[in-house]
């Protein structure tokens, strides 16, 4: 376990857990603003739980002591812990985008198309546990959750998912970006793309994008993964998502099927990284066929 503080432009309060996900460093985050009501920014998997609350104890917060656990969305490499994390702290609300709530009340259906997306690295999560409905309380775009010196300013981003909210800290200035920024690797270069199916949306994508530069942070803090500056990283992320797609898109054209499509973006995966090798090709898959579903729903419309 690895508990970083955050401290880009001068971020203050805040720190970053690796969970490790996927067997991988730097790539899972986990996130405590230590707040005059404390907060627990997502939850992981749910695999290793316990690692938040030992990171919680070696900041000093009781289990019984946290006020909020915050996920930005329900997919469960940031929610599949939610569960566990408010049955061991009985005093802490869940407070979540409301078009994700019922997935946490009945998490069935969303495990079962986890299962079916990350596949063999299912292995990497545990089966989430339900989270009970009087813990829960809903958020809409434009509420505010009060942590007293700090506050999580709620922001909807569904180009990555419909479930999806980014979270504004304006204490910090910085966002909790969750998957809509990308993916920033500490010590390697340019952002990466993230486009899961179902529900991976280009336009939708952009759109965040724009939002995000409209609330001009000083620091971002990824899910996928740690604090950083924002210079120039959301422009960048719009170029980059922008042709990641179309360099699916024409490889389809090109091959004309899309399990060969899948397996070779898989083969071009970077493996000489921080992730494991079983991660780097899963992720690409993964991102790759929820591209060709969006591009599936494009020509429908």
């Amino acid at each position: 376990m690895e508990l970083i503080e955050a401290t880009s432009a001068g971020t203050d309060d805040l720190y970053c857990l690796d969970v490790e996900l996927y067997g991988s460093p730097e790539y899972g985050a986990v996130y405590i603003l230590d707040a005059e009501r404390s907060a627990v920014i997502d939850s992981g998997t749910g695999r290793n739980y316990e690692w938040i609350l030992e990171a919680l104890a070696e900041l000093d917060i009781a289990p019984e002591e946290l006020d909020v656990i915050a996920p930005t969305h329900v997919h469960l490499d940031h929610a599949g812990g939610v569960g566990y994390l408010a049955e061991a702290c009985p005093n802490a609300d869940v407070y979540v985008y409301e078009s994700g709530s019922q997935f946490l009340t009945d998490p069935g259906p969303i495990w079962e198309g986890t299962k079916d997306v990350v596949g063999d690295r299912i292995e990497y999560y545990a089966e989430p546990k339900p989270v009970p409905e009087d813990r829960i309380v809903e958020l809409e775009d434009g509420d505010s959750v009060d942590l007293g010196d700090h506050a999580l300013d709620v922001h909807h981003a569904p180009g990555h998912a419909f479930h999806q909210a980014v979270f504004y800290d304006p204490a910090n200035d910085g966002v909790f970006t969750a998957d809509a920024a990308g993916i920033n690797v500490p010590n390697r270069p340019g952002i990466r793309q993230t486009s899961p199916p179902p529900g991976f949306d280009l336009e939708g994508c952009l759109a965040d994008v724009d939002m995000l530069e409209a609330l001009d942070p000083s620091a971002l803090y990824y899910g996928h993964f740690g604090d950083s500056e924002t210079d120039g990283l959301l422009d960048e992320y719009r170029t980059v998502i922008q042709e990641w797609v179309d360099r699916v898109e024409s490889k389809r054209e090109e091959l004309g099927d899309d399990e060969a499509v899948m397996e070779y973006f898989a083969e071009q995966a970077d493996t000489d990284g921080p992730w494991t090798v079983q991660h780097a090709r899963g992720e690409e898959r993964m991102n790759t066929r929820g591209v060709l579903h969006y591009l599936d729903n494009r020509e429908d419309e």
